[in-house]
């Protein structure tokens, strides 16, 4: 069985190789629904302690437990039936019991540039969305952890939609399985393992806030950089933060990625309205944390995002700032032309102004690349974001001339 990709005028590329990569794409996608366990976002340790309750001999479990990971996250499998190293009564069993779900890939959107953005439902009906990126040396896939968001950032699309709730561990870890089986990025049974793979990276930038999720944001990477499975290096996975201060040491402690922070302001009052966040954590909290930051070197230097709005933070007066501001901290400073949406505040920078601003990070001795826009053309780049369902209820107000609040 393979699962073509809806809202799509050919089927995915999972259904033209005919391979076995057949994960459940039904609302089945919570952790349990009737009496079966969705296996999907379970740590080996949680996989073991299941496979257990559910009758696997101890002196197997092990063994089981291995192969079970190795189908699901390496070879990408998710059909009992073909998980051809177990015996066909174990299989059987294992039919009987769990269900290797992930979300349902509602529509498929492909830009211009190559972009891909997903509208996936997850569990109880939400929509979020997934967008992989292309580039000529990696693939970057853009990987949400809320349904909405908390944060009401003035620029960000996202931002105008209510926070729903927190994605499951088997709701992250699902839009990495979905993409990779979209992009027929599975190794082949029987052959040599891909040295080149279409998604190499991964960025915690979709929806939502990545550390108001803490727990489940990190079980859902320990899964993704497990040696046995998808294996991606912890140095190619990047979580991205507005600046929840409490949890910051916690990122490089527990999860050990890259950290991005979306800066955007260097004045408290400007950053008050931008990224509200600030007034819980402010400026001077923010950086404090990132001194501190336990895996802060040369080699491992944060992000500082900043998105260029014209007439509001892209001065040569803020550029001087932000550069006093980070004095002393190894980090790069990303600037990210302003993507328009529909009924936003802002417009974006001029590119001579955005150069000019460059130009002044460069040479205090920072690098200062501008980011290029991608996927604007089917709203999947930088604070883009926004499930269809929200989407249409703030332009069905429009076309009615009611006003559709920007801020939370």
């Amino acid at each position: 069985m393979t699962v073509a990709v809806k809202g799509t005028d050919s089927p995915s590329a999972v259904g033209q190789t005919g391979k076995m990569n057949a994960f459940d794409q039904s609302e089945k996608s919570t952790p349990m629904y009737s009496n079966q366990v969705n296996l999907v976002g379970l740590a080996r340790t949680e996989l073991e302690d299941v496979l257990a309750r559910f009758g696997t001999p101890q002196k197997q479990l092990r063994m089981r437990t291995a192969q079970i990971w190795q189908w699901i996250y390496y070879w990408g499998v998710g059909d009992f039936a073909a998980m051809t190293n177990l015996a066909n009564d174990y299989r059987a069993h294992l039919k009987e019991h769990f269900v290797v779900a992930i979300p349902e890939v509602l529509s498929r959107q492909i830009s211009n540039d190559g972009t891909r953005k997903y509208l996936i439902k997850v569990g109880s009906g939400h929509e979020v969305e997934t967008v992989y990126i292309p580039d000529e040396n990696r693939g970057t896939l853009c990987i949400s952890s809320q349904v909405g968001c908390t944060l009401s950032c003035s620029f960000c699309h996202t931002g105008t939609q209510p926070m729903v709730r927190n994605l499951t561990v088997a709701e992250i870890v699902g839009q990495v399985l979905l993409a990779r089986n979209d992009l027929d990025d599975w190794p082949e049974r029987g052959h040599a393992k891909k040295e080149e793979r279409r998604i190499s990276n991964i960025v915690l930038m979709g929806m939502g806030e990545p550390l108001f999720n803490f727990e489940n944001v990190r079980d859902a990477m320990r899964i993704v950089m497990d040696s046995g499975g998808i294996s991606i290096s912890r140095r190619r996975i990047t979580l991205s933060t507005a600046g929840v201060v409490p949890q910051i040491a916690r990122t490089a402690q527990e999860i050990g990625c890259m950290l991005a922070v979306s800066f955007h302001a260097t004045t408290n009052e400007l950053r008050d309205e931008l990224v509200p966040i600030n007034r819980r954590w402010n400026l001077a909290a923010l950086l404090a944390a990132l001194r501190e930051y336990p895996r802060l070197s040369n080699s491992e230097r944060i992000t500082f995002e900043y998105v260029m709005l014209a007439g509001i933070n892209d001065s040569d007066e803020e550029a001087r700032r932000l550069v006093q501001l980070i004095s002393g901290i190894p980090a790069k400073v990303n600037l990210i032309p302003f993507n328009e949406w529909p009924r936003s505040p802002y417009q974006r920078s001029s590119d001579d102004r955005i150069r000019s601003f460059a130009d002044i990070i460069h040479k205090a001795g920072y690098a200062a690349p501008i980011r290029t826009p991608r996927g604007d053309d089917i709203l999947a780049a930088c604070g883009q974001l926004k499930s269809a369902t929200q989407r249409l209820g703030v332009l069905r107000k429009a076309e009615a001339g009611q006003s559709a609040p920007l801020l939370q």
